[in-house]
């Protein structure tokens, strides 16, 4: 690339040139990559930092909280909170959304985020990351429930995800397909290193949790035990696994050389639909993995068309490189 193009400039282009987001969603977006940023270096220092280790304390979901995940969310909170471009935020870690406070302007866009996904890897220094998504508040009426944060995945006009690992990586969707920033440490800015970003519709490559196959439904353990049958089964071609346990790297592999992630309903917890959660990570992840031409479903539906009803919904995830998820798909839809 032989100018460097900041993530500001392909915004504002974005806004000015294309037309697909207005001033103030630009705007918020800026603040949200500022965030990272700040996530990022604190990540960055971690024992040095005094960041490592457990906070003593659990979220909304029963989950131990690392400190990291304290700070991260406080950091998105305050970061967003006065630029008045947001009516309220809603987080994974927080029991109800956090409505803009009253002294500072309040806009029209409704901000969700998993503030630090993959907590589990945080001290052992592998690769973690923020997923955040962007809706617009419907309706004229000022003031916001949690009624409004209960919108289709579909509905969403900006979506990505920052990933923590050697570099600091950006990627975002505005709906006008996908895009990689990373971040220039000397600079202090992050630069757009590739630009339409797709999936390849074939793969050799799955991440799910193997140690989870005795409680797996049939579809799910008929399609592993044919990859894992190479091309001596009926697939004719060997697979690789891989399994971060961090949502947004194994996604991040994926948009990067192909491949399908894998998180299905599991016979522990029955009444429960899934483990991931359908506004903060998979809505933003499906979209961001359809903007690049793979496809995502709950193993029966399309996840974008999905009504949630609360606000720490569950949800399967089978997303990647469309030919491997539309098998699963069939898999479990057809007898």
């Amino acid at each position: 690339m032989s100018s460097k193009i900041s993530l500001s400039r392909y915004l504002v282009e974005q806004q000015r040139d294309k037309g697909h987001i207005p001033a103030d969603l630009r705007l918020l977006l800026e603040v949200v990559a500022r965030a990272c940023k700040s996530i990022s270096h604190a990540v960055n220092k971690g024992a040095l930092g005094g960041v490592l280790g457990s906070a003593g304390s659990e979220n909304v979901q029963g989950e131990v909280q690392k400190k990291l995940d304290i700070i991260a969310n406080e950091v998105l909170l305050e970061a967003n909170e006065w630029g008045g471009h947001l009516a309220a935020m809603a987080s994974e870690e927080m029991d109800s959304i956090y409505l803009v406070p009253n002294r500072y302007p309040q806009g029209e866009y409704l901000l969700m985020f998993d503030p630090l996904d993959g907590s589990s890897n945080i001290d052992v220094n592998v690769s973690i990351g923020t997923i955040f998504s962007v809706l617009k508040k419907a309706g004229e009426n000022q003031g916001v429930t949690e009624q409004d944060f209960l919108q289709p995945g579909k509905q969403q006009v900006a979506a990505g995800y920052c990933v923590y690992g050697p570099q600091t990586t950006l990627v975002l969707t505005v709906g006008d397909g996908v895009a990689m920033f990373t971040l220039d440490r000397e600079q202090g800015s992050f630069v757009l290193t590739q630009e339409n970003v797709q999936v390849p519709a074939d793969t050799q490559e799955f991440a799910i949790n193997m140690s989870n196959m005795r409680h797996w439904d049939q579809p799910v353990r008929r399609y592993i035990d044919e990859c894992l049958q190479g091309k001596d089964g009926p697939r004719g071609k060997d697979f690789n696994m891989r399994w971060i346990a961090s949502m947004v790297a194994d996604v991040h592999r994926i948009l990067t050389r192909g491949g399908v992630f894998m998180y299905p309903w599991d016979k522990r917890e029955p009444h429960k639909p899934g483990k991931l959660r359908l506004l903060y990570e998979a809505n933003p992840m499906s979209w961001l993995i359809e903007q690049a031409g793979g496809a995502a479903t709950n193993g029966k539906e399309r996840i974008l068309d999905l009504q949630p009803r609360q606000l720490h919904e569950r949800v399967s995830v089978v997303l990647g490189s469309k030919n491997e998820v539309q098998r699963l798909t069939q898999y479990h839809t057809q007898p």
